[in-house]
């Protein structure tokens, strides 16, 4: 970590910064604050802000929950950002989220956009991957890229949860890696062993 982590707790003499504390220790609930947070938490307006953000995008959307999951380990992937990849490759298993999908996403070296092949994906696998490579190394989105979300049945809020998950989550890789936060840049990247 290139900062120190900040406390656990807020001073006491800070209560709009221990609120702030509060919704974030509500959210983890009943897990403790973890390193991103404690980073976070260096600057408590952007901690609160950043929490009630994610907190949207993880508990309050409907996209499919694999579909988010493998966007998201997919950006991991890209940026290099192993804490990211960690945490939800095991949230992407819990999804249904095969290994052989895993495993081909984490494969950043063959090249990307229309002319990749993509084994072991579904086509809606196929097509949240494309978008997420498409919006993660290229920002904007080719049409014939964006056509495949309607065609494999995503509606107008879908689309809309997706693209926010994917940016969301391509902020949340770049400050984890900028900053070396869990102090896992340049660690390995692997499948969980119980994937299927």
């Amino acid at each position: 970590m290139r900062l120190p982590y900040a406390p656990e707790t807020a001073p006491q003499d800070q209560v709009k910064a221990a609120e702030i504390y509060e919704r974030i220790a509500a959210r983890r609930k009943p897990r403790p604050l973890i390193p991103l947070d404690l980073t976070l938490l260096h600057s408590p307006p952007v901690a609160d802000g950043y929490n009630s953000f994610l907190n949207a995008i993880r508990n309050e959307t409907v996209v499919d929950q694999g579909l988010m999951e493998l966007a998201i380990c997919r950006i991991g992937a890209l940026n290099g950002a192993v804490w990211e990849w960690r945490a939800h490759a095991i949230l992407a298993v819990k999804a249904g989220v095969s290994k052989a999908a895993l495993e081909a996403i984490l494969d950043v070296q063959s090249g990307f956009g229309e002319a990749r092949v993509w084994e072991n994906l579904s086509l809606k696998e196929e097509a949240v991957v494309r978008y997420t490579d498409a919006m993660t190394k290229n920002v904007e989105v080719p049409q014939i890229i964006f056509d495949k979300l309607n065609e494999i049945g995503l509606d107008k809020r879908e689309v809309v949860e997706l693209t926010a998950g994917i940016a969301a989550y391509n902020c949340v890789s770049r400050f984890l890696v900028a900053l070396d936060v869990g102090e896992m840049n340049g660690k390995a990247m692997e499948v969980p062993e119980n994937a299927k």
